[in-house]
């Protein structure tokens, strides 16, 4: 089988015993070699990486069905305004590394997300720390792409995009990244992320908290037309 695979027999020894999950090009060439006739390779969809970090999969599922969301982010785009290029830049940067098959996986996940913003009765509210905006992940040519992407989102009527000028150094976002999320169910939820974890809030006082915090980030920020000449003049345009 190593060798109808092309790969070392301690690699495949590895997959027989469980040590490593076996990869979709073993078990194709092992359904072959075995006459399985489709047996073996109708396990694919379960060897197919996931799209997403697993400590997120809960908050995914409250994305799909929120009515309104609202993000602070202090050091990233948030994945919803991410091109595809920019996305896969941060993602290939992991540490440990992740492998192609992965990667790949998760851009694709990170770009299907983004059809939420094509749902004109959801709302969407972005408050973004000037940092971010002037910080060129992946060079000037993907920086520039990144932000024509802010500025054709916020155009939308359900998207509000503010951004947050760094002489406001003092704020309520010192403390990191979060999501507020509000659901046709009248939940209110917070999403916080830190490394390696995530975490879903849905008790009121955590919540309300978060919300305190939001909208005094809001009252700091530049107006959402405001933000629209500052994100232009940052890309050069008069």
């Amino acid at each position: 089988m190593a060798k109808e695979a092309d790969y070392a027999a301690e690699y495949v020894k590895s997959m027989e015993q469980g040590r490593r999950k076996p990869t979709i090009h073993l078990l194709r060439v092992a359904d072959q070699l075995c006459g399985a006739r489709g047996l073996l390779t109708a396990g694919e969809e379960y060897l197919q990486p996931e799209k997403f970090v697993s400590y997120s999969a809960d908050y995914m599922l409250y994305e799909l069905d929120a009515v309104a969301l609202y993000f602070y982010q202090a050091s990233l785009v948030p994945g919803l305004l991410q091109t595809e290029a920019y996305a896969r830049h941060l993602i290939t940067g992991r540490w440990p590394p992740l492998d192609e098959e992965t990667i790949e996986r998760r851009v694709a996940g990170r770009m299907e997300r983004q059809a939420l913003l094509s749902k004109d009765t959801v709302s969407f509210s972005f408050v973004i720390s000037e940092r971010v905006l002037r910080l060129a992940y992946g060079g000037g040519a993907l920086h520039k792409a990144q932000l024509a992407r802010m500025l054709e989102v916020g155009e939308q009527r359900n998207v509000d995009v503010q951004v947050l000028l760094d002489r406001d150094m003092v704020n309520p976002g010192l403390r990191g990244p979060f999501v507020l999320l509000s659901t046709e169910q009248h939940e209110h939820l917070a999403y916080v992320e830190m490394h390696g974890g995530g975490v879903i809030y849905a008790e009121a006082e955590k919540v309300d908290g978060l919300r305190q915090r939001y909208e005094k980030l809001l009252q700091q920020a530049l107006s959402p037309r405001d933000s629209t000449d500052f994100i232009a003049k940052l890309m050069g345009v008069p």
